[in-house]
């Protein structure tokens, strides 16, 4: 069997998660790696001993056979360097969210796409964790809800992990909380509704996270906390709860849709790793809960995770099977479940919400440089 090789662009944390999924695909292979950092260097190269390591991306493009690419650098790195590949060697890619940083790049990675000869799949993670899958799922089938008419995310997790040289204490290289940690839900908004948000408005702070902490280009200004409101065509709408110093919940996000029959949730639990079980006891399983109007009463379906793809990553096994996905359409063909232009839509709604919670103005979504 050819194997599909692979080159890695940064192999941060997140770039290392993709490397214990990719290597639990037996049709992938990393062949070669960019990782500028030393200590980041050594890690993947303990993870996979056979891959080349490169000295820059151009470097990687050029070496020979490469079949697919995986972005995982930081956040600001990500356009620019969708660019260098669109105008050296255009190969199937799948790029971390969000695709870039700042509403400035939106229209030039839009053209990009709309002239890229090969896939670009925005890992959008959170819609292949198991549970959030069921829950969209039943989310769409709508037998048990006839619709949604109100949609609530609700995060309470641990504060940002430190990444290489802390880049992402700030949101010039993030593009703010809303964008780099949130895109993933304005997605799953998206999703579940089948539409765009054409109105916003959000509040939010940093009241806790990071205050004590100094660097060169000062102190961080990401929010710790935030509520997003988003109105939807047809009456709809949804919100975000975002908490960032919340890590002591026994569900990391909990998700509530309600239509005019009933109610679903969703309740997923955070990263094992973070799960004292000496202390609390075993972790919590992934739950589905269906509460129809009539007749009345919850029904709870418990949806756990293969423990190999718990301890892969973060994400809930998530990454596994976005990769499945992405190599069956590098192999195959077919049509990306995740586009680039879906991956701008939640950057765009997330930069908007930044806006709104630093100025306290609702932003209209249909028109101006924050159309969709």
């Amino acid at each position: 069997m050819k194997k599909t090789r692979y080159g890695m662009v940064g192999c941060g944390m997140m770039g290392q998660e993709h490397l214990r999924n990719l290597a639990l695909l037996p049709e992938a292979e990393v062949a070669a790696i960019f990782e500028p950092d030393s200590a980041m260097r050594l890690r993947a190269q303990a993870l996979v001993p056979q891959a080349v390591f490169l000295d820059s991306l151009q470097a990687l493009l050029a070496y020979p056979t490469l079949d697919a690419l995986v972005i995982t650098s930081p956040n600001h790195c990500h356009a620019e360097q969708l660019a260098e590949i669109a105008n050296t060697r255009p190969l199937p890619i799948l790029v971390e969210k969000p695709a870039c940083t700042h509403l400035a790049a939106v229209g030039a990675l839009r053209a990009l796409a709309s002239t890229y000869p090969c896939p670009i799949w925005t890992a959008m993670e959170y819609r292949y964790m198991p549970p959030i899958a069921r829950f969209l799922t039943e989310a769409h089938a709508q037998r048990e809800t006839g619709g949604t008419v109100m949609l609530s995310i609700r995060e309470h997790r641990y504060p940002f992990l430190e990444k290489v040289g802390d880049w992402n204490r700030f949101a010039s290289n993030t593009g703010g909380t809303l964008v780099e940690k949130c895109c993933h839900f304005f997605d799953l908004m998206r999703l579940v509704m089948q539409d765009d948000p054409v109105r916003l408005f959000a509040s939010g702070g940093q009241n806790h996270n990071h205050l004590d902490e100094v660097y060169a280009q000062g102190r961080p200004d990401i929010l710790d906390n935030a509520y997003v409101v988003l109105d939807f065509p047809r009456g709809r709408r949804a919100m975000l709860e975002l908490c960032m110093f919340a890590e002591g919940a026994r569900y990391q996000e909990e998700i509530s849709l309600v239509g005019p029959k009933g109610k679903l949730e969703c309740k997923v639990p955070g990263p094992t790793r973070f799960w004292r079980e000496d202390v609390l006891g075993a972790a919590p399983v992934a739950q589905v809960v269906v509460s129809p109007r009539h007749p009345p009463g919850p029904r709870t379906l418990e949806v756990p995770v293969d423990p190999q793809l718990l301890a892969a990553g973060d994400h809930n096994g998530s990454t596994f099977y976005q990769h499945q996905k992405f190599l069956e359409v590098v192999r195959s063909g077919g049509k990306v479940e995740v586009s680039l232009n879906d991956g701008l839509k939640a950057v765009v709604i997330g930069l908007a919400a930044e806006h709104a919670a630093q100025t306290g103005v609702a932003v209209d979504l249909t028109a101006g440089p924050w159309a969709l």
